[in-house]
């Protein structure tokens, strides 16, 4: 065994390593990605709206590199355009996180099938086929002490049953956790690691009606007595995506103050 100092600041380091967000124009997709620039990455984010996409990317790159592709990742044809738009500008992909999710409440004798297919094409398909069709990428970052990172955003409805009646959104995320272990090991062989990150209550524009409603009942029952902030996210993200992270393989990691085993 080895007894050579270890450099912390490397080990948490990912430094010029190029990162694609989803859904990275808010909520815990910014979170993420400002984390990232912050901590030196070239970051491109996606989103459906252009406009959003465009303005936050030029808001991060007043602290660094971030890079705007919007795309709609519910779609084949959006998938594939922000594909050709990596792989267009860069040989290859160190971090990839599926963050981009659809949600849908109604009570059960109403909950409409367009809702279920809308939540889960874009919660377990669109991860599913983008990281597939970024493998290539990702093998290329790849190195034997430091693989390609994919970081899968799951939730903690995914581990528990949720407060709200939000049929599909649950399973959906349920299935994001199992398809991280079912990934991880057919892509570790290749260089690349699959974990994910399970949410608990943060600020965003999906839990924000929730939060209205129920946010005293949640800091009521977290052990830690309070919703997430954005270092809570970007830390364990870093984390993940830096060398610290590399041996860390198939797991999900629950960021939700231990709400999840209340």
């Amino acid at each position: 065994m080895s007894s050579s100092a270890i450099n912390v600041p490397e080990l948490f380091s990912i430094k010029n390593k190029v990162a694609l967000v989803t859904g990275g124009s808010r909520g815990i997709g910014l979170m993420i990605a400002r984390g990232f620039v912050e901590a030196g990455a070239k970051v491109y984010i996606s989103s459906r709206k252009k406009e959003v996409c465009d303005g936050v990317a030029d808001e991060l790159s007043a602290i660094g590199s971030c890079v705007s592709c919007p795309a709609d990742l519910s779609t084949t044809e959006g998938r594939e355009q922000l594909v050709r738009a990596i792989s267009g500008r860069e040989q290859s992909l160190n971090i990839l996180v599926n963050n981009a999710g659809a949600a849908w409440g109604a009570p059960l004798a109403e909950y409409p099938e367009s809702g279920w297919d809308k939540v889960m094409d874009t919660n377990v398909k669109s991860i599913f086929f983008l990281t597939r069709d970024l493998t290539p990428l990702l093998e290329k970052a790849a190195r034997p002490d430091d693989p390609a990172r994919v970081i899968n955003v799951g939730s903690i409805d995914g581990l528990k049953v949720p407060l709200v009646e939000n049929y599909a959104y649950a399973p959906s995320k349920a299935a994001v956790h199992h398809l991280t272990r079912v990934l991880a090991v057919k892509l570790g062989p290749r260089g690349i690691t699959v974990n994910a990150i399970a949410p608990g209550p943060f600020e965003s524009q999906m839990t924000k009606w929730l939060l209205e409603n129920y946010q005293k009942k949640i800091e009521a029952d977290c052990p830690l007595g309070r919703i997430g902030s954005p270092p809570d996210m970007a830390g364990v993200a870093i984390y993940l995506a830096s060398r610290a992270g590399a041996y860390v393989n198939g797991v999900t990691i629950p960021v939700d103050g231990g709400i999840c085993i209340t």
